[in-house]
Formats: C-alpha cells, structure tokens, sequence
C-alpha cells in the first residue's frame, strides 16, 4: 500500500505541532518587511528562515514549470541551510507560491508542507481553552495567537457572555454551542485600536445587549460620537451570568472608558490595562502625557486586590508567556514582583512617568482607523479588515524608544487606513 504523503498543514495543526514543541523549520518566502511585522510563531522556539520568492525564483521563460524554478533555486541558494531531519513548513501571504515552493521541496527529497491560506489564514485561527470554574461556572480564554489578541467567555447555568470579541464572531457561538450555553451580553473592556472588535456584530446577529464604558463612545481623536448601539457600564456595578457574579471596575489610562471585569471576586478580566509581560501604553488617544498620570492612579487602585487575583489580560506580546494548557493568566501577586510597568510603581509617579514616555513604541496609523471602526464611524470590507489588522497588536508599553509627547505620538489623523 503506498503511503499518503501530506501536502499542506492548516493552522490548526501547525499550532498544534507549535504547541507541543515537535520538530519544524518554517521556509517564509514573503517579502523581507512583511516577515518582520509578522510571522508564523509558537510557545517554543522554532528555526525559520526567511527569502523572498522573487529571490529564490529566476525564471527563464514565462512557460517554464514554477516547481522546476523553484528546484534550481533551493539548489543554488538553500541546501546547506535546510534541515533534513523535520518538517519543513512553507509559509507566504496566501498560501499559494508557497505551494509551488513545498512541492519544490518534497522533489529533492525533503519533508515539506505547505501551509493552507499562508499568513492570512494564520492571522484568522483562534483556538480556545478552559480557564477555571467551580461547580456554579465556567470560564474559556479564546486566542488568536497571531495577532496575540485574548478573549473570555463566561458560562454559568446556560447562560453565556462574551468579553472583548474578535471580528470573527463564529469561535464564540461555536464555543457557545459546543458547551450548551446562549450567549446573553457582549461586553467591551474599552474601545479597541490594534483589532476590529466583533461585539457589535455579535450583539446584532444574537438580538443581545452590547456593552461598552460611555467615556469611550466618543473617538478620542476625530471627537465624533459612536454610531453603534450600546449600553453603559458603570464603575462598581454587579451583574449576574447565569448564578456567577461579575462587578465592573473603572481604570482609565489606556483609554478613558478602559474597564474591567472582576468575576466572582478571583478572575480579573484586565482588558489593556495590565498585561503579563508589560502595562497598557496611555497614548492611543494622543494624551500620553494626560493620560499617564491616569493609568497611574488606576494601576494602583488594581494592586489593592488580593494578591491571588488571577489576572486574565486582552492581549499578550510573548506568545511563550502562556501557561502549559496555552491560557494566558497569572496572579496578581506574581505580577507584583515580575512585571516592569508595576515595579515602576513603587517608584512614585513622577517616575512612573517618566519610564512610561520613554518607552512608548511607534504608533501604528491604522489604529486611528480602526478605532473609527469600532465606534461605528467607518465600515470597512473584508480586504479592508485583513489590511488593517496585518501584524502583531502593540498595545503595551514597550522596549523600543520613541520621541515622548502628544504630537509626537500622534500620527497624521487625516490618514485613513495603514499603507
């Protein structure tokens, strides 16, 4: 009986292989500045290696086989450097020069696959995981590991509620279905600028309430109310999902309506405001030095909650921060004597803020756009979406240096879209 060779890998079972660390090169063929933005990433480390297709082809003929093509440049340029003893993983924009480039690869022997949609469809997969619970709930993470973006489903009695939803709604009504439950609330912790939120859509499409802090129905740059139908939350006020307790708590900084959820007085829900590795940058609204002292106050105020507070933050910028079960969470006293934006704390203000607009990344200008689509003002399609949401979020204070400053951070707010 011959044996089946495998041709492609779909995201799923490249994540997979990712997360329990089996053996794979990844051959990127895109160009050198989309590689750089993003890439194909796991828990583990894993070698890869980058050369733009156009380099690696030299056609003699527009009717030459581009598998052929693709044979004399591996053999002209990457022998010594492709390994012989794993999986080798072809990765583009799409997934279909890579096809050429995987079959390329299995013809002088190597074991190679390409992987389905290219970075597009990796850019789209979610998979999610059970958090905790006890016998009255439970709680789900759903992460898109590309674009490092974290969401929560809380179920309790059949009853379901969605927290901080990508614009690809369907993960949450599968997880819904999957666990017997009705979503019921879509709730917001603020008004998102890295990613296209899904709460609004999935309010519709489920005839549900949709929640989001008033603050942040206004965009804080264009100054234009929201035009999507919402409903407030409100500092300190309790609501139930099914018999599981959830209280709304107010920390301005990262945006002036960022909120947080507390469920059951254990699980924080931190939105942007904390994350593991890092704290919420306070410029997206182009008040760094307005907005810093803010986040102060709030981070304080949050480091009042018990130390085992499990904090379960919206985004993440380490992929390998995840725990064993790939769930992203930690204590809040763990986070007290490990992460750098809450050491600063101790500091004082003063200090505090002046670490914060030193190390403010550069601010992408398609999160102006975005934010002008999540409050309702702009509709972009599906082309739009993908272009927008290209690359990992940056919403956390970071390593690289940028000038500090209002107008500094502030990109040209006429651009409408990143190009």
């Amino acid at each position: 009986m011959l044996k089946q060779v495998t041709t492609a890998s779909s995201p799923q079972q490249v994540w997979e292989r990712l997360s329990h660390n089996e053996p794979m090169f990844i051959l990127d063929v895109r160009n050198r500045d989309e590689f750089e933005r993003w890439r194909v990433e796991g828990p583990h480390p894993v070698p890869a290696l980058n050369i733009p297709y156009f380099e690696l082809l030299d056609l003699e003929g527009e009717q030459e086989d581009v598998v052929e093509a693709v044979i004399r440049g591996v053999r002209a340029q990457l022998m010594p450097q492709l390994p012989s003893d794993r999986l080798i993983l072809a990765v583009c924009a799409e997934g279909n020069t890579s096809n050429y480039v995987a079959e390329g690869l299995r013809r002088l022997g190597f074991d190679a696959v390409n992987m389905e949609g290219g970075m597009e469809a990796w850019g789209n997969f979610y998979y999610w995981r059970p958090v905790d619970g006890s016998a009255h709930f439970s709680l789900y993470q759903v992460v898109r590991p590309a674009r490092g973006c974290v969401s929560h489903v809380l179920v309790s009695d059949g009853h379901a509620a969605v927290f901080d939803p990508a614009r690809h709604i369907e993960i949450y009504r599968e997880l819904a279905a999957d666990v017997g439950a009705r979503i019921e609330k879509v709730l917001d912790t603020h008004l998102h600028a890295d990613h296209l939120s899904g709460g609004p859509q999935l309010s519709q499409r489920g005839n549900v309430p949709y929640h989001l802090h008033p603050y942040d129905a206004i965009h804080p740059i264009d100054m234009l109310p929201a035009r999507i139908r919402y409903r407030p939350l409100e500092e300190g006020k309790t609501f139930r999902i099914g018999s599981a307790e959830v209280t709304t708590l107010h920390f301005p900084g990262h945006t002036l309506g960022m909120v947080a959820f507390l469920i059951e007085g254990h699980y924080l829900l931190s939105g942007d405001s904390l994350f593991l590795e890092s704290i919420a940058r306070p410029d997206l609204g182009g008040k760094a030095e307005a907005w810093t002292p803010l986040l102060y106050d709030s981070l304080k105020r949050m480091l009042q909650l018990p130390d085992d507070t499990v904090v379960l933050p919206a985004h993440f910028s380490d992929i390998a921060a995840g725990d064993a079960n790939d769930v992203f969470r930690a204590t809040l006293g763990e986070l007290k004597r490990s992460n750098p934006g809450l050491l600063k704390l101790a500091e004082g203000e003063r200090a505090f803020c002046d670490y914060i607009l030193a190390n403010l990344p550069e601010f992408p200008a398609a999160y102006v756009e975005i934010k002008r689509a999540n409050a309702g003002l702009v509709s972009p399609d599906e082309s739009k979406a993908q272009e927008l949401e290209l690359g990992k979020n940056i919403c956390a204070v970071g390593k690289a240096h940028s000038v500090s400053g209002d107008k500094a951070a502030l990109p040209d707010t006429h651009i409408a879209s990143a190009t």
